[in-house]
């Protein structure tokens, strides 16, 4: 057995094969030996190399300061909360789809649970059903170029500054782009459509994502936040389905939230995604334009969230914490494999105000419930009404008006009338309207076609129909422009009205005022015949719309086509108003009439002045220290809810407030931005004027027949016609005397004998100018410039002429009468501090200047304003001794006068000052009436500390118009 083992050796030996085994034999030793060191002695550096790890620093985002009002209450703070977020770990290959599909059952897990997205896109869904820009102007253009790609508006293409929403849409759902839709025939690949497989609201949605995610595709390693502030619900959804749902996670978060947001929005802004201008002027030297820079230098990009208005824009590199950072290692698909070398982030610094935030809530429902007093008080249950010949201190409001306001300033939503089921009032009255429609729509066609008649001879009704194609329609779409206004034929459909509308576009054709490249001709060279055949079918098209429905309905209510019942059970149906069983019963028995029932609604709020949007529906004041110059209350109504826009914009709530959609104008400040002359309430300075001037002193009486007869061609009236007789400048400003200060405008205007109205003027707003009324009032807010009236001298003394103020001037303005003479840059802020409590800045409103006249003028003053309020009866036994001033501003006679009242308390040693203006509010008693119950809560006067319902908001004994 040995011998042939050792024979079997020898002949493999000595076999030609031999060295080929020891070959193989050394190589398997070898590999062993490799595969042995790489996976177990090098295996995890060998994984890394393996993994090509990219080395990448990442942010940490910094918690947003608090702010809070004078008394530490918080205005501004954050919650925790869940956030639902994307990363791109998507391979290229079918990466579209993928996402897209991802997108779509998250999108759906939302809907199930009442959450929604909360990226920022300026898109949204109309009530036509029509995708729309939700901002106008530079920023729609801004927005354009940053879809495409381009760095400044200025190189964007015609057709781009030109794209629809629509254009917007199809564009990036392209197959080009993010690839949104599907294939019409599977095996035609040039048959993608864009939404194809996908419902309007999907499509939008997947694309706000999806263009949110490209703004930081750079940087693939960094979530992109889909929606905040989740459901339980979909936090729980989530996580049952993360196997389908690649990429896909839920984040711990914060939120941005507002104490009662309409409230203290239009002082505290909102915040929002920053946009590329506010990222490069950020991270510019300069900075944006109103921030108050913090000493440590922030680095911005584009996933951060800024100030975008208000205290929250003006402070915000205060507000803004400082940035953590942590390095992480990705791989070459962009997906985070480790983290090192973590920094925390550090929370921004909290902002005081020197607003008193129960002051100024309880200044809102005051101002709110007052206006509605002054509806209440006006709205008359007629059907026609003839305001031709009615001054505007008597305008009333037929019943009528506020049917249609409701629809008007979509209170009542045609979208929900449209898709109500049958058997509901909206559903027979949304058929009825449609059936009115079609009636309109006949004879518009026929009248457009071959009509006729003159549009002096047309009904009113269509007058207004014709109007708005021609004013409105066709000039807003850029197919009418380039009109000749000196044309005759012009001249005879505007001024003469004797041509028929027909007539006029026919010719607008033939001067080529018809954009033709703008319709859909066949023929590059169509007959005018063809051209006026598409511009009628455009009309046609183009009126076929929510907002051609509601110059309808007007006609309607006052037709009894729809009737004010209706109007009120829609209200109910579509949960406008919540009221009883029986409250409902008894509207539809009849026996509360649907006049009442509206006007109680008004007068209980849940129809509110802002809703209807009828003079009066906007209210400002502003009440200040006068020894400090700090703003207490800065109030506007109507105002916003700015919890809508904070943590991702609702863009269809911002496009509906923000563009006009909300005719009360909610985002408007109308104590910073609306400017009206001051009226009477600007006697104080044309008395100082007088005073220091040497035009009159303490003794001086004027004589005041009731009529100014200086001027032989120009003699205006005072409010008295009967005249104030003798008047010394304290009696004339308590009687508010307007032949008084006519006099005084001509006396500082005389250059020797002669009247010159410039020198008047120079020295009126030589006075204005030291009561700060030439200047905006240093609040850090967003506010308008004033304008000092250069009209005639006369009427520019009793606050007309050009005179055009904010109440936030006339805050300042008043506080320096209270004060006797420091005038201050009136201020808002108070403190910052860090996270801690040490204080970082003090703030204090600076002496802008001093009016050094002597007391004895100062008192006379006094003593006139104090009289305005002592002739008050229902001022009589107040608890506070008030001084003030009324003012009526008359702008347009076809609408109320503004109502303004400027004052102080107490008034032998002031504290705080006041001025308040009633857009519309008919006259200036009403106003005072509301400084009443304004003291009332500020001197804490009445146990409740406000009014208990809008009626007790008003005087019945006022006399509408007098003395002011």
């Amino acid at each position: 057995m040995l011998k042939k083992i050792q024979r079997f050796l020898i002949n493999f030996i000595s076999s030609r094969t031999f060295f080929l085994y020891v070959m193989f034999v050394v190589m398997a030793v070898l590999l062993f030996q490799r595969i042995f060191t790489l996976q177990i002695v090098q295996g995890e550096d060998k994984q890394q190399e393996f993994e090509l790890k990219i080395k990448k620093e990442r942010s940490i985002a910094s918690t947003r300061g608090n702010i809070y009002d004078v008394n530490g209450i918080a205005l501004a703070y954050n919650e925790l909360s869940s956030s639902v977020t994307i990363e791109d770990v998507y391979e290229s290959s079918g990466k579209n789809a993928t996402i897209n599909g991802i997108l779509k059952k998250v999108l759906h897990i939302l809907d199930e649970n009442g959450d929604s997205i909360s990226c920022d896109f300026n898109i949204y869904i109309d009530d036509d059903g029509e995708f729309a820009y939700s901002v106008t102007g530079s920023r729609r253009l801004r927005f354009i170029a940053d879809v495409y790609g381009i760095t400044r508006i200025s190189d964007l293409e015609e057709r781009q500054k030109n794209a629809t929403a629509q254009d917007i849409i199809e564009y990036l759902a392209g197959s080009k782009r993010y690839a949104i839709g599907g294939l019409t025939d599977p095996n035609d690949k040039n048959s993608f459509t864009v939404g194809e497989g996908y419902t309007q609201k999907e499509l939008l949605n997947i694309i706000a994502i999806r263009y949110t995610m490209g703004t930081t595709g750079y940087q693939k390693y960094i979530p992109v936040t889909i929606a905040t502030d989740v459901s339980e619900e979909t936090v729980a959804a989530i996580a049952e389905n993360q196997d389908e749902l690649e990429g896909i996670s839920v984040a711990e978060d914060t939120i941005r939230k507002y104490k009662d947001g309409p409230y203290y929005s239009q002082i505290l802004g909102y915040t929002g995604k920053i946009s590329t201008d506010e990222l490069t002027a950020l991270n510019s030297k300069e900075g944006m334009d109103g921030v108050k820079s913090a000493p440590d230098v922030k680095e911005y990009e584009l996933t951060d969230v800024v100030g975008k208005a208000g205290i929250e824009k003006v402070m915000e590199e205060y507000l803004q914490g400082t940035k953590g950072y942590e390095t992480v290692f990705v791989d070459r698909m962009g997906r985070e494999v480790e983290v090192l070398d973590h920094v925390d982030a550090t929370a921004g610094n909290d902002v005081y105000l020197t607003i008193d935030s129960k002051l100024q809530a309880d200044a809102y429902n005051i101002l709110e419930k007052f206006v509605a007093g002054i509806l209440v008080d006006k709205i008359i249950n007629v059907k026609n009404y003839d305001s031709t010949d009615v001054s505007s201190a008597n305008l009333k409001i037929p019943i009528d008006n506020v049917y249609s306001a409701l629809f008007k300033n979509n209170v009542i939503e045609l979208s929900k009338m449209e898709a109500a089921v049958e058997g509901e009032t909206q559903h027979s009255v949304y058929q009825t309207i449609l059936s009115r429609r079609d009636e309109v729509f006949t004879w518009l066609s026929e009248e457009l076609l071959s009509g006729t008649i003159a549009y002096q001879s047309l009904p009113a009704e269509y007058k207004a129909y014709e109007s708005y194609i021609i004013n409105n329609l066709l000039p807003e779409n850029n197919i009418l422009s380039g009109v000749d206004k000196t044309d005759q034929t012009y001249i005879d459909w505007t001024t003469n009205e004797t041509i028929s509308i027909r007539e006029y576009l026919e010719y607008a054709i033939s001067k080529n005022w018809i954009d033709v490249t703008q319709l859909p001709l066949e023929g590059k060279y169509s007959d005018s015949s063809e051209v006026y055949q598409q511009l009628v079918s455009y009309i046609l098209e183009e009126l076929d719309s929510q907002t051609f429905l509601k110059k309808l309905i007007p006609y309607m209510i006052e037709q009894n086509r729809i009737t004010g019942t209706q109007v009120c059970i829609i209200l109910i149906e579509q949960d406008v108003i919540n009221p009883t069983e029986n409250q409902i019963a008894e509207l539809k028995s009849g026996s509360v009439s649907a006049f009442n029932f509206m006007v109680n609604l008004i007068r209980n709020l849940e129809i509110t002045p802002a809703q209807l949007a009828l003079d009066p529906y906007s209210a400002s004041c502003v009440l200040t220290d006068v020894n400090t110059g700090e703003v207490r209350a800065l109030v506007s109504y109507p105002s916003y809810d700015n919890n809508r826009l904070a943590n991702g914009i609702d863009a269809e709530y911002y496009a509906r407030i923000s563009s006009g959609e909300d005719l009360s104008r909610p985002m408007w400040n109308y104590a910073t931005q609306m400017r009206t002359a001051p009226g009477s309430t600007f006697k104080m300075v044309s008395s100082t004027a007088a005073l220091m001037e040497h035009v009159i002193d303490l003794t001086t009486r004027i004589e005041c027949p009731g009529i100014f007869t200086r001027f032989s061609d120009y003699q205006p009236r005072c409010w008295k016609r009967s005249g104030h007789g003798s008047l010394n400048v304290s009696e004339a400003i308590t009687n508010s005397c307007n032949v008084f200060f006519y006099e005084v405008g001509y006396q500082l205007g005389l250059n020797g004998d002669k009247y010159d109205q410039d020198l008047g003027n120079e020295k009126l707003a030589k006075y204005a100018s030291m009561y700060g009324l030439n200047e905006k009032s240093g609040i850090e807010i967003e506010e308008s410039e004033p304008q000092i009236s250069d009209a005639l001298s006369v009427v520019s003394a009793i606050g007309q002429g050009t005179n055009n103020f904010t109440t936030v001037g006339l805050a300042r303005y008043v506080t320096t009468v209270a004060n006797s003479g420091t005038c201050y840059d009136l201020t808002l802020l108070d403190k910052v501090t860090d996270t801690s409590g040490n204080l970082l800045v003090n703030y204090s409103a600076n002496v802008r200047n001093t009016i050094d006249m002597p007391q004895s003028y100062w008192n006379a003053i006094h003593q006139g304003m104090r009289g305005v309020v002592q002739n008050k009866k229902y001022y009589q036994d107040f608890g506070v001794e008030v001084a003030g001033k009324t003012g009526t501003a008359e702008e347009d006679k076809s609408r109320p006068n503004h109502g303004l009242f400027v004052g102080y308390a107490p008034y032998d040693n002031p504290e705080v000052s006041m001025a308040i203006r009633i857009a519309n509010g008919y006259s200036s008693d009403y106003a005072c009436q509301l400084s009443k119950q304004l003291m009332t809560v500020y001197f804490d006067l009445d146990e409740n500390g406000a009014l208990t319902d809008s009626q007790t908001a008003l005087s019945l004994e006022t006399v509408v118009g007098g003395g002011d």
